[in-house]
């Protein structure tokens, strides 16, 4: 249950009760850690990966909802309270009820924002039945209902530049929907355009290839080096900018599946911790050893991060053990020596039954969690199952709880 009336200090002080932030909160406490409190303002949580599952029409959205309070690891304390500021030379937070909050150290983990307004056109473009998303609950479930209804014409597939969660999930509901479509003997009347920011579709090689292979199996027309710089929403059209020089073109859709832009929250973004070379204003850390660099009470990980790895949500169970044996070794007097090796991952949904599960390092190398099984980057069912199955269980029972 959450705290009525906060206390005015903790040993440990968690920014966020997502994955990440209830994680490491389990972690911490396992590992003998005691005075943790997690400030969230939700009252829901929800197991994401699973969103363009259900926007390509192949889960449940009550699959991904739990309550707050139920998933809050045991000896862990919640404020069902919003941060809106941090002062870190005072070692405080300050909480939208007013409420100030001291810590001994302090982890931020609150995710990412969804800068909607950073394209022209598309805040108010998402409102209309043809254009949705996969990265809010509530649009994946649009985007299911509005994949499904299409039987030709023009869908667009739209990833945005820059870092972003999982930036190739957009992807997913792409190819599952295109499995749909091809059952349904639909396919062939459907233009798909898939439009990504780099010079290939993701940008690790064995990645790309297998990614490449249902890009043609399908027919989608990929667009690299490209970004959808503006949405007319009642025009139903994307301009589409390139990044090489060449000239931007608009295309009609009947369906505009995207992604936004994403950044450091603004009240984060705001404060000291933020990183000034970074213009997405990410907290300022080691990529090692997920301490801040100028703060040493202070530690980030997960989106909010400014490490090196692609932000996922499966970089953070690495990400949380580091960060875990590297504050307990703090509080008993040790230097940290855990290092994070910029592990990510993202499972790639590419049909309603297989998944490609790319997993590497930050410079786009392979590191396959089963060493030496470099295979696992090739399209199988095996990998589906437990992505789709076995993953949420452990999810919901082992890793919130700093088990896994």
């Amino acid at each position: 249950m959450p705290s009525d009336r906060p206390s005015s200090f903790h040993r440990v002080l968690v920014i966020g009760g997502g994955n990440g932030g209830l994680s490491v909160a389990g972690r911490l406490r396992r590992q003998g850690v005691t005075d943790i409190v997690v400030v969230e303002p939700r009252t829901e949580h929800f197991y994401k990966p699973l969103f363009s599952y259900i926007a390509g029409g192949t889960a449940r959205a009550a699959e991904v909802v739990r309550d707050q309070g139920a998933v809050t690891p045991k000896g862990v304390s919640w404020i069902r309270d919003a941060v809106t500021g941090i002062d870190p030379e005072a070692s405080s937070v300050t909480l939208a009820s007013g409420a100030t909050v001291r810590y001994e150290h302090l982890i931020v983990c609150p995710g990412i924002q969804q800068d909607w307004d950073a394209v022209p056109g598309l805040a108010e473009a998402v409102s209309t039945p043809e254009v949705a998303s996969n990265y809010t609950l509530d649009l994946a479930v649009k985007t299911s209902r509005l994949l499904q209804g299409v039987t030709r014409g023009t869908v667009v597939f739209a990833q945005p530049p820059g870092p972003a969660s999982c930036a190739g999930a957009i992807q997913k509901p792409m190819y599952q929907a295109c499995a749909y479509w091809r059952a349904r003997g639909v396919l062939d009347d459907i233009r798909v355009v898939l439009v990504v920011p780099d010079a290939t579709v993701y940008g690790v090689p064995e990645v790309d290839r297998e990614l490449e292979r249902k890009i043609a199996e399908y027919g989608i027309e990929l667009s690299t080096a490209s970004t959808v710089a503006e949405v007319d929403g009642a025009a139903r059209t994307v301009l589409i900018a390139r990044s090489d020089g060449r000239r931007a073109r608009r295309l009609e859709y009947d369906a505009l599946v995207i992604e936004p832009p994403q950044s450091a929250p603004d009240w984060l973004a705001a404060t000291t911790l933020a990183d000034p070379g970074d213009e997405r204003r990410f907290v300022e850390v080691d990529p090692r050893t997920l301490r801040h660099r100028r703060y040493p009470n202070v530690w980030a990980l997960g989106d909010a991060a400014a490490t090196t790895n692609s932000k996922s949500g499966g970089a953070l169970r690495k990400q949380t053990m580091v960060l875990a044996k590297n504050l307990t070794a703090v509080l008993r007097g040790r230097r940290p020596s855990a290092q994070y090796d910029g592990y990510g991952v993202c499972p790639f949904t590419v049909s309603r039954s297989t998944v490609v599960f790319a997993e590497f390092d930050d410079e786009l190398r392979l590191q396959p969690s089963v060493p030496f099984w470099r295979g696992l980057v090739r399209e199988r069912r095996l990998t589906w199952f437990l992505d789709r199955h076995v993953l949420p269980w452990v999810y919901w029972n082992l890793i919130l709880q700093g088990r896994a």
